[in-house]
């Protein structure tokens, strides 16, 4: 019966260019407010979009529900699902393709370049990794066990069975991955390493730019300086927590901020972004014991930084 339940949910549309449809549950109405449809649709999304753009949809047949398109004078169901395609932001070509570093049946380990979100979220949408994956591999269930920074280039694991997706995250959730970062920033004698830096970092609902604040650490970064060229390190980040920017607040907090990095030390103002100057970290590479296979694995990144060595950029 369980299976049965699920199949009664299964989304009636296909995915878009990689994007599941959006599924929307129609909820209680005790004050009868939404006698149609059109009632509930008009109020919940005609402030975001326009009436005008509600109605358009509702003419074209873009809000399906299990047994086909929904007029908009249906009667008002509470509990009903409906789906619908939002329409797409106006998108900014990321111009890196995606590299993949291994592929079975249970995952799949890309290198995300820079500038490529990880999921879709506000404006960026089909110009993300799960979504070019999704469209290029044939795989439209395969979904991340963890997000990498939009600015942030380097490995990240995809689960291609729905099935199997909640045995990867717990491990991410659990602390069961050993991740390695790479990064370039300034190098300073005086800043003794390696060293293992602990802060409390808070992360606020539309502040651009995570921060350390006073009180009981809940991030930890071990730092080691691998290299120094032309007065700018090369350094090893491994982290022990997965904290927004944790990596960028620890090097900005040591002194040592990464290079084109638009956060730290200072917010820059909005502009169009320069795929010519990457921030200079990389997710180098991801080990851990497969939670399904019970393998011991390791993935390395084939990408590297841009202004490394840096005697070639002088």
């Amino acid at each position: 019966m369980r299976r049965r339940s699920r199949a009664a949910v299964e989304a009636p549309l296909p995915q878009r260019d990689g994007i599941d449809p959006v599924r929307l549950r129609l909820p209680e109405d005790p004050g009868g407010r939404w006698p149609t449809v059109r009632d509930h649709l008009l109020d919940r999304y005609g402030a975001a979009i326009g009436p005008a753009r509600v109605e358009s949809m509702l003419r074209d047949g873009r809000f399906v529900a299990a047994d086909g398109p929904v007029g908009g004078d249906e009667p008002y169901t509470a509990g009903r699902c409906l789906w619908f395609h939002r329409d797409f932001p106006a998108e900014r070509p990321v111009p890196f393709g995606i590299g993949i570093v291994h592929r079975d049946e249970h995952i799949v380990v890309a290198d995300k370049p820079h500038f490529l979100a990880t999921t879709p979220r506000g404006s960026h949408v089909k110009e993300t990794a799960v979504a070019r994956l999704r469209r290029d591999l044939g795989l439209p269930a395969l979904q991340p066990a963890h997000r990498l920074d939009r600015l942030t280039a380097g490995l990240v694991l995809f689960v291609v069975r729905p099935g199997d997706r909640g045995a990867y995250q717990t491990m991410f959730r659990d602390r069961r991955v050993r991740k390695e970062y790479e990064a370039l920033a300034p190098h300073d004698p005086a800043v003794a390493l390696p060293r293992t830096v602990r802060s409390r970092i808070v992360k606020e609902r539309g502040v651009l730019a995570a921060r350390e604040e006073p009180g009981e650490p809940n991030s930890e970064s071990r730092v080691e300086l691998l290299g120094v060229d032309d007065g700018i390190g090369r350094y090893r980040l491994l982290p022990a927590t997965g904290r927004t920017h944790q990596l960028r607040v620890h090097m900005n907090g040591l002194g040592l901020p990464i290079l084109d990095d638009p956060l730290f030390p200072v917010v820059l103002p909005e502009a169009p972004e320069d795929f010519s100057r990457p921030l200079q970290l990389l997710a180098r590479a991801l080990e851990f014991t497969d939670p399904v296979t019970g393998e011991r694995r390791r993935f390395e990144s084939r990408l590297s930084l841009a202004q490394w060595p840096r005697s070639t950029h002088s």
